[in-house]
């Protein structure tokens, strides 16, 4: 019997799912019957998640892609979809940088609009077409609460996130006659390995109490979870929300709502 938010038979293309949250996702996707396929920089973190999947009994495959580099993209894109239908769309790949403007050097700003911006612009460029030929699909963008809100030395990082914002937008807007839903998630700060790293390299020897500080930032008193973000991912992209399109879904502790009062 089918249950709720199940994939059978659907094929996914993630973005970024050698680790954190793109690890929560693959792994999650895969459990409920989909077919991951995984577009990594890092081929052997790829490889690890590809894995983790497989061993527990679930389908999943990994692919060196640069997904800045649109030869790649579409080379990768049209190899998988030759074996696979591309149902869904997960343009999760991103970088991060924090600084101010007067910190953001050119060569940080080309090298955040690479990944986050022309990165998820090609994944859309190749997938879009092919999911009109297959008569429906769906796609979800990770953007952050940085898109909507202003947020301390974040400067290239929101720009970046703001543009995902309104290509999910545009998606949802040009393609809706398509069957194509497109959404996308703003999450506020989530526990990964990037927050452990950046904790590590500028406090050390003050990484407990960092991170306790950097978690009371959320009204909610934490971070998120990885797997939160993975859950709601798995929602926007199963049928049961079908009726959802064009939207940007929050999950952020109450960050945005909480901090305004």
């Amino acid at each position: 019997m089918k249950t709720k938010f199940s994939l059978p038979n659907k094929s996914v293309i993630l973005t970024g799912g050698g680790s954190g949250i793109g690890n929560a996702i693959a792994t999650t996707f895969a459990k409920q019957g989909a077919e991951v396929h995984i577009l990594d920089f890092n081929l052997d973190a790829a490889n690890n998640t590809v894995v983790e999947i497989t061993k527990a009994g679930f389908k999943a495959k990994a692919y060196q892609c640069n997904v800045a580099d649109f030869k790649q993209v579409s080379e990768t894109v049209n190899q998988i979809a030759v074996s696979s239908s591309v149902d869904i769309l997960i343009n999760n790949a991103g970088i991060a940088h924090v600084g101010n403007i007067e910190v953001c050097e050119e060569v940080d700003l080309d090298r955040l609009y690479e990944i986050n911006i022309k990165g998820v612009y090609n994944c859309l460029k190749v997938c879009i077409p092919i999911m009109k030929d297959n008569r429906g699909g769906v796609v979800l963008n990770m953007a952050s609460i940085a898109s909507t809100v202003g947020i301390s030395d974040r400067f290239a990082y929101s720009m970046t996130k703001g543009a995902v914002l309104t290509m999910t937008y545009s998606i949802a807007k040009d393609y809706i006659d398509h069957n194509i839903r497109c959404n996308c998630i703003s999450p506020a700060r989530v526990h990964t390995p990037f927050v452990d790293g950046f904790i590590k390299k500028n406090y050390p020897g003050n990484e407990a109490e960092m991170y306790e500080k950097l978690s009371k930032t959320q009204p909610i008193g934490r971070m998120g979870k990885p797997q939160e973000v993975a859950d709601l991912a798995l929602f926007l992209c199963a049928d049961e929300a079908s009726f959802i399109t064009g939207s940007n879904y929050g999950i952020d502790g109450g960050y945005i709502t909480l901090n305004s009062k």
